[in-house]
């Protein structure tokens, strides 16, 4: 038994939602069945939930530059009390749970050749200290045994938050927003994100990425944002 073992024995972690002894790992197994798993019939591209998983209208009519989505959990209580707590207060202790969360969906996914979390603007990062996306794929990049690559792509914009707005004025908002400086020729890439509501951060991202030369861009995202009747 290594030191690690030993300690987590010895002291084990509380739940984060209930308090309760987890082990070792962030959330102990009454809550984690309790979540709001997204797995309806979805969308292979947005994962919006589609009559036997076939590509939504919106993708037919306006297909997104990112390849595949893959989301773990509906955006619903308690995720949209927790994600918040991880972004706006700083509480890193829950990326490990939201990151251990996406890999029980990706985990047989095809291998991407490196992930990507979605970048924050410099001065975010300097008001916050951290990027919470970053924060989830590391633990992804880690139980996966994946690269994950913090220099390739930029937030090259400040953007203003994309809440409130509608579906065009979001696509504005954010055209333009990020650069690409690495080499992603031909290479399979997964971007990582804690909740996709649109997809159009996304989709400029996975935009910049296919530009510079990237053959399959997919979204691994913690949560999706569904339509209200669509959440049990």
């Amino acid at each position: 038994m290594n030191i690690r073992s030993l300690f987590n024995r010895l002291f084990p972690h509380a739940c984060l939602l209930c308090g309760a002894s987890a082990g070792t790992r962030p959330l102990c197994h009454g809550c984690q069945a309790d979540l709001p798993w997204h797995i309806a019939p979805q969308c292979p591209q947005c994962a919006l939930p589609t009559p036997g998983g076939q590509v939504c209208g919106a993708c037919l009519k306006r297909p997104p530059a990112f390849d595949r989505t893959r989301a773990a959990l509906a955006y619903a209580f308690p995720l949209d009390r927790v994600i918040p707590r991880l972004k706006y207060q700083g509480r890193l202790a829950i990326a490990p749970a939201l990151g251990a969360c996406l890999v029980e969906v990706v985990a047989s996914s095809p291998r991407p050749d490196r992930l990507i979390a979605m970048p924050l603007h410099a001065q975010r990062i300097r008001e916050r200290g951290f990027n919470h996306a970053t924060e989830i794929a590391r633990v992804v990049a880690t139980q996966l045994g994946l690269p994950l690559d913090t220099a390739s792509c930029q937030r090259i914009r400040d953007t203003p938050p994309q809440m409130g707005l509608r579906h065009d004025e979001r696509r504005r908002n954010v055209r333009g927003a990020f650069a690409c400086s690495g080499d992603v020729r031909g290479q399979r890439i997964a971007l990582i994100d804690d909740v996709m509501t649109t997809g159009t951060s996304l989709d400029e991202l996975a935009k910049t990425l296919k530009q510079a030369g990237a053959a399959v861009v997919e979204t691994w995202v913690v949560a999706r944002t569904l339509p209200p009747g669509d959440i049990a």
